[in-house]
């Protein structure tokens, strides 16, 4: 999506908000709708459906919670800008960035996760042996993404730009898929899709250790943060308290997470170490934050720079 239309893209979204949209504003006083992503391995959301703890806190305020499945940051975020959603809980930290260049009225609240290890380069062919193989090789993957600026970042510790590899914006599952029937060389991937692409023979060529942090983020509507700041500061007491039940019930949050994503509890074990979820925004993050937002102005995909003192709220 070039600059032009990704201006007329967020307009029209801002618009759809504005007079309520063909979603409704879904929070009508009484409810919250709170995103529900698992991808790429997301325990903590898992465990809390699976315990129904955001359910338990709100309803004594009169709040019923839905979790509406919407996987993509793009999703996400137009699903906000329509009032339809109060909370992206997981959400790429580029697509935060993106919606709020384009007006729509959002703020993060906490880190997700961080996870450089968790996205990775996928490659199938032996003769691929670092990142500077790829050369004139195709590339398939999510743009305007942390892997997208995966991809740019490994690129460049090579001497290389984007131009120099041919690059198709590829949705992970297709991308892998892609990849495993020979009609790309390479595939950004995260999560689930890894560990099944490597038992089917492919392997990590690199991930995000020293190239990015694979931040996620939590984020709330502008209005709900302003006009509910009782249950945006509950929610987010909400999930903490999740977290330290993940480490007190280490084994439980594997078995609910393998049977949530498919994966053994070994695999889902395994996995875990690479992923930190404090959700504290900490001073790195918000470099990170601005590197991320370097990224996207380079690559043309967002056209101005969002004053992070103002979209990042560290103490609600």
């Amino acid at each position: 999506m070039n600059v032009k239309l990704s201006r007329i893209f967020w307009a029209l979204c801002v618009a759809l908000a504005l007079v309520g949209g063909p979603v409704g504003r879904s929070m009508a006083g009484d409810r919250v709708n709170i995103t529900y992503v698992k991808a790429p391995l997301n325990v903590p959301s898992i465990v809390e459906r699976h315990l129904g703890l955001f359910e338990k806190a709100f309803a004594p305020l009169g709040y019923r919670v839905d979790f509406p499945e919407l996987t993509t940051g793009p999703q996400q975020t137009q699903a906000m800008a329509a009032g339809s959603v109060q909370v992206a809980h997981c959400l790429g930290g580029t697509s935060a960035l993106l919606a709020a260049a384009g007006g729509v009225d959002l703020k993060i609240v906490g880190i997700y996760s961080r996870s450089p290890k968790a996205f990775v380069i996928l490659v199938k062919d032996p003769s691929i042996r670092t990142v500077k193989d790829l050369k004139g090789r195709t590339v398939v993957g999510p743009k305007g993404t942390v892997l997208h600026q995966l991809l740019v970042a490994a690129l460049r510790v090579h001497r290389l730009e984007q131009r120099d590899v041919e690059f198709l914006d590829m949705g992970i599952p297709n991308g892998v898929a892609a990849l495993m029937a020979g009609r790309a060389h390479a595939a950004l991937a995260a999560g689930p899709s890894v560990t099944r692409a490597v038992k089917e023979g492919a392997r990590i060529l690199t991930d995000g250790n020293g190239l990015v942090e694979g931040t996620t983020v939590i984020a709330m509507s502008g209005s709900f943060v302003r006009e509910k700041p009782k249950l945006a500061r509950l929610f987010l007491k909400t999930h903490r308290d999740a977290l330290a039940w993940i480490r007190a019930h280490p084994m439980e949050a594997e078995e609910m997470t393998a049977k949530e994503t498919g994966l053994s509890p070994q695999e889902v074990r395994s996995a875990l170490p690479l992923y930190d979820f404090d959700p504290t925004i900490r001073a790195s993050d918000l470099d990170e934050l601005e590197r991320t937002q370097d990224f996207l102005l380079d690559s043309g995909l967002m056209w101005r720079r969002v004053d992070l003192r103002t979209l990042v709220l560290r103490d609600l």
